[in-house]
C-alpha cells in the first residue's frame, strides 16, 4: 500500500507549536471525583493515624506511602481492578523495600558515591516505573507515585534494622488500599460503568452542541468516538441479546421503532414523556440502565452529520442526554427521564485498545531524573530527590507538548502549594494535626487532579512538605520550603531540556501505520457494503472502523505534539477521517435495516425532562 506523501515543516514553527501552553488552565469533567477523593481521605487515615497515635509519627509516612495504591484506577472496572491493585499494591511496598535497603547500605544522606549511585537507581526505577504504567494503561499520577516511595524510603535515612518494619508498614498501607478501592463494589456495585455511559453521554451531546451551533464537528465527533468506545470497553463484552416488548403507557415510551430523536413536544419525533422520576429497580434479564444508554450514545454517533428532518432539535436531544447522565451519576441513580424500551442495535463491542509504543517516553524518564538527581547533588540541595520528582512529573507525558503543558501546571501549582504550606508550617501544628492536615490535603489533591493536574498540584506540595516535616521535623522551614521550590524548578527545566533533546520519529511511524490501518478499515468497509454483506457483521466491522479512526486522530495529535519534522499531510488525515465516519454511518444505516441479531438499544430517546432539584425525586 502507498503511503502518503510526507512533509517537512519549520522547525521554529514546530517548536512553537509543541512549547505552546494552550490548555494548561483547563478544567475536565470529573464526576466521580468526589467519592474517589473521600475514598482516599479514608484509607490514608486508616494508615496514618495508628503509627502517630501510639507515638511514632515517623513510621507514618511509609503506611502513608503504601496507602498512595489507592490513587491508581480512578474509573477501572471492578472486575479488572483486584488483580490490577494487586500489583500495584506489591509495586508500592517494593518500592519502599528497595528504597529503605539501598538507603540504609548507601547511606546518601552522607553523600559521595553512595548519594550518586542512588541517584543512578531513582533514575532507573523512574523509567522502569513509567514503561510499567504505559503498558498497563494507568493514567493519573501513575509512575510519579511509585517513583516518590522509592525516593522518599531511600533518603529516609533507614538504619538496616529499619528496613523490614517500614515494608511491613508499606504493606498495611497498600492492603488498606486494596480492601478500600473495592469497598464501593458492596455500596456501589456499578459505579465504574455508570460514570464511564455518563462520559459519554457528555460526548456526544457536546457533538450534538456544535452540530447545532454550526461549528466544526471533527474534534467534538472525535471525543465521542474514544468515549464511547471506552464505555463499551468499561461496560464489558454484552449479554444475550433481548427484546422486551411493551405496550405504549403513560409515562413510558412506545414499542421500538426506527431511531429517532426528540423534537419539540407535540411534534413528530418526540417520544417518551416529559418529566422527572426516580428509575425503577432493574429486573433480571433486562439491560442496565448504562449499557442501553451507551447503546444510544452510539445510535446518535453514527447519526450526526445526516441531513435530519426539521422537526428534530440536537440541542433539545444533547439537554436529554445531559439529563440522563446526571441520572447515572447521583447515588443512588435515578430522578431523570424514563429509559426507553430496548431495540435492535449493533454494538462495537471487542474493540482492541491500540498498544503504544512507551520505550521513547520511559527513556526521557529516565535521563530527566537522573539529570536532575545529580544536577541537584552537585549543588548541594537540600532534599535533591525533589528535583527528580519534579522532572518525573513533567515528563510523565505523551509528548513535548503535553510535557511543556505539565511543566507550566507544575511551575503555577507548586508556587501556590508553597504559599499554603508556609501557612499550614507557620502555625508550628503537632504530629497529630501534621497527619490530620496530610489526610485533608490528600483529599482536595485526588478531588481536583482529576480535573486540573496543575490545580492539584496546589494540594500535593503542601502534602509532599508535611510528610517530609513528619518524618524528620526540621529546624527551620525556611530551608524546607527553599529547597522545594529549588528543587522544583531545576526539575521542570532539566525536563523540559531533556524533551526536547530526545527527539524520534516512533510518533510519525505511529501515524503512518493509523493511516495505513484506517485506509484498510474503509475499504473493508466499502467492500462489504457494495457486496451487500454489511448486514452479516456490521458489528466487526464497526468495532474496527471505529477504534481505527480514533488511533489516526490521537497518532496526528502525538505526531503534532514532537519535534520530528516529518508528518503525514494534514488533507489526507482529514479526508480518512470523515471517510470512515461516513462509512460508520452507512453500516450502521445497514445493520438497522437488517433488524438480525437484536440487542438492547435505547432508541426512541424520551423528551427532555423539566429538571428539578434532585430532592423532588426522592420517596
Amino acid at each position: 500500500m502507498r503511503h502518503p506523501p510526507l512533509h517537512r515543516t519549520a522547525p521554529a514553527a514546530s517548536l512553537r507549536g509543541v512549547l505552546s501552553p494552550r490548555g494548561a488552565l483547563a478544567l475536565q469533567r470529573a464526576d466521580d471525583a468526589l467519592p474517589f477523593a473521600l475514598r482516599a481521605a479514608l484509607v490514608t487515615a486508616l494508615a496514618a493515624l495508628p503509627p502517630v497515635l501510639s507515638g511514632r509519627p515517623g513510621d507514618a509516612v511509609f503506611a502513608m506511602l503504601g496507602s498512595f495504591t489507592t490513587t491508581f484506577g480512578r474509573r477501572m472496572p471492578y472486575a479488572r481492578r483486584p488483580r490490577v491493585l494487586a500489583a500495584v499494591a506489591v509495586a508500592m511496598t517494593l518500592c519502599v523495600a528497595a528504597g529503605s535497603a539501598l538507603g540504609a547500605g548507601l547511606r546518601p544522606q552522607d553523600g559521595g558515591a553512595g548519594a550518586l549511585l542512588v541517584v543512578v537507581a531513582t533514575a532507573l526505577v523512574a523509567g522502569a516505573a513509567k514503561l510499567s504504567c504505559d503498558r498497563a494503561g494507568l493514567g493519573g499520577l501513575g509512575a510519579v507515585m511509585l517513583l516518590f516511595a522509592f525516593a522518599v524510603a531511600a533518603h529516609g535515612a533507614p538504619a538496616p534494622a529499619q528496613v523490614l518494619p517500614r515494608t511491613l508498614l508499606a504493606a498495611g498501607g497498600a492492603a488498606a488500599a486494596w480492601l478500600g478501592a473495592l469497598a464501593g463494589r458492596l455500596t456501589h456495585r456499578d459505579g465504574p460503568r455508570r460514570h464511564a455511559a455518563a462520559t459519554a453521554l457528555h460526548a456526544v451531546a457536546a457533538l450534538l452542541d456544535a452540530e447545532a451551533a454550526g461549528t466544526d464537528p471533527a474534534p467534538a465527533r472525535h471525543r465521542a468516538t474514544a468515549a464511547v468506545l471506552e464505555a463499551y470497553r468499561t461496560l464489558g463484552p454484552p449479554g444475550p441479546p433481548v427484546r422486551r416488548e411493551t405496550p405504549a403507557t403513560p409515562g413510558t415510551a412506545g414499542p421500538p421503532g426506527p431511531p429517532t430523536t426528540p423534537g419539540p413536544a407535540g411534534t413528530p419525533g418526540a417520544r417518551g414523556v416529559p418529566g422527572t422520576r426516580r428509575a425503577a429497580p432493574r429486573r433480571p434479564g433486562e439491560p442496565d440502565p448504562a449499557l442501553r444508554l451507551t447503546d444510544l450514545c452510539w445510535e446518535l454517533l453514527v447519526g450526526t452529520g445526516r441531513r435530519r428532518p426539521p422537526h428534530q432539535d440536537p440541542a433539545r436531544t444533547a439537554r436529554a442526554l445531559r439529563a440522563h447522565a446526571r441520572a447515572l451519576t447521583r447515588r443512588p441513580p435515578g430522578g431523570g427521564p424514563p429509559l426507553p424500551p430496548p431495540s435492535a442495535v449493533r454494538r462495537p463491542h471487542g474493540t482492541p485498545r491500540p498498544a503504544p509504543a512507551p520505550l521513547v517516553p520511559a527513556l526521557r524518564m529516565v535521563l530527566g531524573t537522573g539529570l536532575a538527581g545529580a544536577v541537584a547533588l552537585g549543588l548541594g540541595l537540600g532534599h535533591g530527590y525533589w528535583a527528580a520528582v519534579s522532572a518525573a512529573a513533567v515528563l510523565h507525558s505523551v509528548d513535548v507538548r503535553t510535557a511543556s503543558r505539565r511543566a507550566v501546571q507544575r511551575t503555577l501549582g507548586t508556587a501556590a502549594g508553597l504559599v499554603l504550606a508556609v501557612a499550614v508550617l507557620g502555625l508550628g501544628p503537632g504530629p497529630l494535626a501534621l497527619a490530620g492536615t496530610a489526610v485533608a490535603l490528600e483529599f482536595l489533591l485526588e478531588y481536583a487532579v482529576a480535573r486540573n493536574y496543575g490545580l492539584g498540584v496546589v494540594f500535593l506540595t503542601p502534602l509532599a512538605l508535611l510528610l517530609t516535616e513528619l518524618a524528620a521535623p526540621a529546624e527551620r522551614t525556611g530551608a524546607l520550603v527553599l529547597d522545594r521550590a529549588l528543587g522544583s524548578l531545576l526539575g521542570i527545566l532539566l525536563a523540559l531540556l531533556c524533551a526536547l533533546a530526545v527527539v524520534h520519529d516512533r510518533a510519525a511511524v505511529r501515524l503512518r501505520r493509523a493511516l495505513a490501518a484506517c485506509v484498510l478499515a474503509s475499504a473493508q468497509a466499502r467492500e462489504a457494503l457494495a457486496a451487500g454483506r454489511a448486514a452479516e457483521a456490521p458489528t466487526v466491522l464497526q468495532a474496527r472502523l471505529a477504534a481505527a479512526v480514533v488511533e489516526l486522530r490521537e497518532a496526528e495529535e502525538a505526531a503534532a505534539g514532537e519535534l520530528w519534522p516529518a508528518g503525514a499531510d494534514p488533507a489526507e488525515l482529514a479526508r480518512a477521517e470523515r471517510r470512515a465516519h461516513r462509512l460508520l454511518r452507512l453500516l450502521a444505516a445497514a445493520g438497522r435495516e437488517a433488524r438480525t441479531a437484536p440487542g438492547p438499544g435505547p432508541v426512541p430517546l424520551p423528551a427532555p425532562p423539566v429538571l428539578s432539584p434532585p430532592a423532588r425525586s426522592r420517596p
